[in-house]
């Protein structure tokens, strides 16, 4: 009766609310003093949420169930009417599901002397809850918060991943997250379509990414060219839109005892939407100062509910970025004929050379255009809930190769007139279609003794087609030249100009199967995996690979020999086309105990067993110990592995790259036809290569948690990771440096061949500091957060194979200065961040300013770039309830990167014979391309609008 009362008052009440979006509990005691309630919620929890704005007049109950709705909150009444806060059941797939009795905050709201007299009588007293609490990843026991375990996690939410301005995940985390790097390059193949992204500056396959908690695929592609993270395959970060994240994880520590191969950095784990209702519209747009790089995104959301039991939230995306080019002039001659000048000047002696365009590059981001859809699913079924998610993107990306111009013989070809194929010269495209697809459900339920059982299956494949356009295959022209009756004219009207390259996938399946129980004293968690790694290469079109004016045997069958394949990017045989599987099966128990009431301590240890290489046992001790209320010390010792990966053993194929000449390392760089040769080739056979293993790791880890007042929050956390066996790519090795290896690349038709080894031994050792201040100000709300990064990597010791054809070489022409450079100097050795969200009103402004730390390069000289401050700068209006409009500025003040002096390519100053200069140039490459961790494209100015419904 009493609660129908109740219903029926607040239900008729009108109050006027004006309370702004902010922390949950910060909002539920605005909510409670207005409407004069008595409200039950867990400060620890509620300050983990974000409440929604509430402005106009509401019933209580309304009023509360739209403050909270899609916050991951719910408002229930009890029998006696009373109000309390819980999180909302749907929840139920990104938390461990287990009851956990804490303590609940009291809050009596204090508006009329009778009712201050009334509670005044009543001691305040903590009444208990029953609520789910998340379970964060690096431990399998639920309700643990940040700050409770024993190794260090960052909780990214969404509103913090939209307020970098970004509209790329890779962007947004390296913008939040010190510790994470996101790398630009240019003009390295498929690189620039999929950036490597890496974690406390180790390598991309170092890093393990989950998706709500379940392993993420790797892309197809593996980075062989001269780029932060050559060697390696990493995870598509760009593939999830951002609109579908509720929050990423990111846990700072190895973690390979827990969750198997790569964790040796940490885990990123991406934690999909799950609200049942509500949605919204977004659209920005933006472009560099330069007017390039014109970026719209939009993003469509809505969450539905499956009954009263169900949920389905789903997220469509579209961004179409278009290229930027930073490149400098051309200022070597494209035609024949030139004269060196006494002075280094060059004489043009072809008269087209005075009017020829200047500007033949394209160095700087890929044009991209992407398409993504999210599905993340909940049903309650019987004693558990049955759940699945889908990822989909694809995406289409063209980057730009080296300009082949008139006077390159080799790559364009001359023809019976003297002239070349293409007597302008030609820019080769690489169209590069990235589709990548996952899904995974399964069922959860629970027992009356509350022990849980999960079972679920995960798919995810990623392919990536590459067809090259804007190209000839030079060969073929020479062979026209010289077997066809066409004239020099009719060639250049009938050659092809594009060719499908060639096709990788890689697909992923896992099945999962993990049981958790808590004891009185102890919490235990275990399971199995079973998983199915599959990698294919296909083959491209016969035009994009064949050499035409060769015999099989390698001989010349025309006075000239030409280039082969398509130029700018090769396409491979049906020779070297892969498919392979791997199975792994794997084993794991987790234990966790309070040992005292301020001292938690963890364990875990995992098998696996893996088709190839063999077994690895790996285990994790963990302890977190609450000295005092305010201060804490956790700290972590563990033993990891990284699997070689399906890229690493099995890629095979022969690329055109462009290195330093070695009898001219300041000149131009050269075009070298290199062969990557697959472990298990006959090549790698031959010279006595042995079978990749798996990397060993060993990690330690020591920190601190200080919450020096109430608002202010200081960690500390010192790290420790020594990696044995690392799996690297060796140099481009060519003749002469051993007999074997030079019989063998005769045999293979290429100039230099290079294989994937374990032959290296890495020491990396760093400091993660985070301080967080959050506070009122001015009538608004200030939150302020400082971080930083000081990490170092030392390659300790290199080697080769002591039974093979590169024993008696030199380590250090197999592993050049350059490829240990790019492991120890190429990402910042320091990140320092300093953000502020102030929201006042229907006004928020963040601010961010982020310093990347010095970094170096070898490429053919050595070069240190200086360390830079960008500033972010984000200002969003809430308009009405549902709309807002935002606008910003990433690099706002125009910073680039130190101008490039090493490594360049087509410098030099052309005269007429009037002694006019035509152009004089200090090369195409103006910044670095082999490694820029902020890029080299300036400010970035964006605006946007959002509308929620």
């Amino acid at each position: 009766m009493m609660l129908s009362t109740i219903s029926h008052v607040q239900a008729e009440e009108l109050i006027r609310f004006d309370i702004n979006k902010q922390r949950a509990d910060k909002a539920l005691i605005a909510f409670a003093q207005k409407a004069n309630q008595t409200i039950i919620f867990s400060f620890d929890l509620a300050k983990q949420y974000q409440a929604n704005t509430l402005k106009g007049y509401y019933p209580v109950n309304p009023g509360l169930k739209k403050l909270l709705n899609g916050s991951g909150l719910i408002a229930v009444v009890n029998n006696s009417g009373q109000l309390s806060i819980q999180v909302d059941s749907h929840n139920k797939r990104d938390i461990t599901m287990r009851n956990k009795n804490i303590h609940a905050a009291l809050i009596p709201i204090l508006l009329g002397a009778a009712s201050q007299t009334a509670l005044a009588q009543e001691p305040a007293q903590a009444q208990e809850e029953e609520v789910e609490k998340i379970s964060i990843v690096g431990s399998r026991v639920a309700g643990r918060s940040v700050e409770d375990l024993p190794v260090p996690v960052d909780i990214l939410s969404a509103e913090a991943l939209a307020n970098t301005g970004q509209t790329e995940v890779g962007r947004m985390l390296q913008a939040i997250a010190p510790s994470f790097n996101f790398s630009s390059s240019s003009i390295s193949d498929g690189t620039d379509a999929l950036r490597p992204a890496t974690l406390r500056g180790l390598g991309p396959d170092q890093t393990l990414v989950l998706i709500n908690g379940r392993r993420r695929h790797q892309a197809s592609l593996i980075h062989i060219n001269t780029s932060v993270g050559r060697g390696t395959a990493g995870t598509d970060m760009n593939a999830i839109p951002a609109a579908s994240i509720k929050r990423i994880e990111v846990l700072r520590d190895g973690a390979a005892a827990q969750y198997g191969s790569d964790a040796i950095a940490g885990v990123i784990n991406i934690v999909l939407n799950d609200a049942d209702e509500g949605g919204k519209v977004a659209v920005s747009y933006g472009e560099y100062s330069e007017g390039d790089g014109e970026t719209t995104n939009v993003d469509i959301s809505k969450g539905f509910s499956l009954g009263d039991n169900g949920y389905l939230n789903t997220t469509l995306n579209f961004r179409d970025r278009g290229f930027t080019n930073r490149a400098g002039l051309h200022g070597s001659c494209q035609f024949s004929g030139c004269i060196e000048q006494a002075n280094g000047d060059l004489l043009l002696g072809d008269p087209r050379e005075a009017t020829a365009t200047r500007s033949t590059f394209r160095i700087g981001d890929a044009d991209a255009s992407q398409f993504g859809l999210t599905i993340n699913s909940g049903y309650e079924l019987g004693d558990g809930e049955l759940y699945g998610f889908l990822t989909y993107s694809n995406r289409d990306n063209e980057s730009a190769a080296f300009f082949r111009h008139n006077n390159n013989n080799g790559g364009n070809a001359p023809l019976q007139d003297g002239d070349a194929t293409i007597p302008a010269g030609f820019l080769p495209k690489i169209n590069t279609e990235i589709k990548d697809i996952s899904y995974n459900f399964g069922y959860q339920t629970e027992f009356s003794d509350g022990s849980s059982l999960d079972f679920s299956y995960t798919y995810g494949q990623n392919n990536i087609d590459y067809v090259t356009s804007n190209t000839i295959n030079s060969s073929f022209a020479n062979s026209l030249r010289y077997s066809s009756s066409l004239s020099a004219d009719e060639i250049r009207a009938s050659i092809p100009r594009q060719a499908s390259a060639y096709g990788l996938e890689l697909s992923l399946q896992t099945l999962n199967l993990d049981y958790t129980q808590d004891y009185e004293y102890f919490s235990l968690a275990m399971g199995a995996e079973i998983r199915t790694d599959e990698f294919k290469v296909t083959a491209g079109d016969e035009y994009s690979y064949r050499d035409y004016d060769t015999d099989e045997f390698g001989n010349s069958l025309y006075p000239d020999d030409r280039s082969a394949g398509t130029q700018g990017f090769g396409g491979t045989a049906p020779m070297q086309a892969v498919d392979e599987t791997r199975d792994v099966i794997s084993f794991y128990i987790d234990a966790e105990t309070e040992v005292t009431e301020d001292l938690i301590v963890s364990g875990a240890v995992r098998y696996d067993d893996y088709e190839g290489f063999g077994d690895s046992t790996n285990f994790k001790l963990a302890a977190n110990w609450s000295i005092t209320e305010d201060i804490a010390i956790r700290g972590a010792m563990s033993t990891g592995f990284r699997a070689p990966s399906m890229q690493q053993l099995y890629t095979d194929n022969i690329s055109t790259q462009f290195q330093t000449d070695p009898a001219n390392p300041g000149g131009d760089q050269i075009a070298v036809q290199v062969g990557t040769f697959r472990n298990d080739s006959n090549l790698a056979k031959a010279i006595g290569i042995p079978e990749l293993k798996e990397e060993e790791a060993t990690n330690f880890s020591l920190g601190t948690v200080i919450n020096i007042t109430d608002d202010i929050n200081l960690t500390i956390d010192w790290y420790s990771i020594d990696i044995d066996d690392r799996i690297v790519l060796s140099n481009s090795l060519g003749q002469g440096l051993s007999p074997a290896l030079d019989a063998a690349l005769i045999a293979s038709g290429a100039g230099a061949g290079q294989f994937f080894l374990n032959g290296a031994d890495t020491e990396t050792t760093g400091i993660d500091i985070i301080a967080t201040w959050n506070t009122e100000l001015l009538g608004g709300d200030f939150n302020l957060t400082a971080a930083a990064n000081f990490t170092e990597t030392d390659v300790v010791n290199i080697y080769t194979p002591p039974d093979s054809a590169l024993g008696g070489i030199d380590p250090s022409d197999v592993f050049s200065e350059q490829a240990v450079s790019i492991i120890e100097e190429w990402q910042p050795q320091d990140r320092i961040s300093l953000s502020g969200l102030y929201t006042i009103g229907d006004v928020s402004i963040n601010l961010a300013f982020n310093r990347y730390g010095e970094y170096t390069v070898t490429d053919g000289g050595t070069q240190t770039y200086g360390a830079e401050v960008l500033t972010d700068l984000r200002v969003n209006y809430q308009v009405t309830e549902s709309l807002s409009f935002n606008i910003g500025g990433n690099n706002l003040f125009d910073v680039y990167p130190d101008e490039n002096t090493i490594g360049n390519s087509r410098s030099g100053t052309i005269v007429d014979a009037s002694g006019d200069v035509v152009v004089s140039s200090p090369g195409v490459f103006t910044y670095s391309r082999r490694s820029a961790p902020f890029g080299f494209n300036g400010a970035f100015y964006y605006a946007g609008a959002e509308f929620k419904f």
